[in-house]
């Protein structure tokens, strides 16, 4: 078996004198990738394809799948990044 490393990198927001602009972030959390057989020398997934939380925001049953029963931690992180810039143009000369 494989072992993979993920490096995360922090983002810092670039700041500029004329242009006003800002990032949205969207997570979603996929399928389940929790190795059932793990115990046993073998892999074996559930087929969990969404996480679902079990409880409200906020609270600690919000990280717990209600369809797999697996915490959050399990599911494939998927993020969405949009930036939104509110940049000023010059005028134009209406040519």
């Amino acid at each position: 078996m494989r072992k993979r490393q993920v490096v995360l990198r922090r983002e810092e927001p670039r700041r500029s004198t004329t242009n006003s602009s800002s990032t949205i972030r969207s997570v979603r959390y996929m399928e389940c990738q929790k190795n059932h057989a793990a115990g046993v020398g073998g892999y074996a997934v559930d087929g969990c394809r969404e996480f679902m939380a079990t409880g409200e925001e906020g609270t600690s049953a919000a990280l717990t799948c209600a369809a797999c029963g697996c915490h959050r931690n399990f599911h494939r992180r998927e993020v969405e990044t949009e930036v939104v810039c509110e940049c000023s143009s010059p005028p134009s000369n209406g040519a």
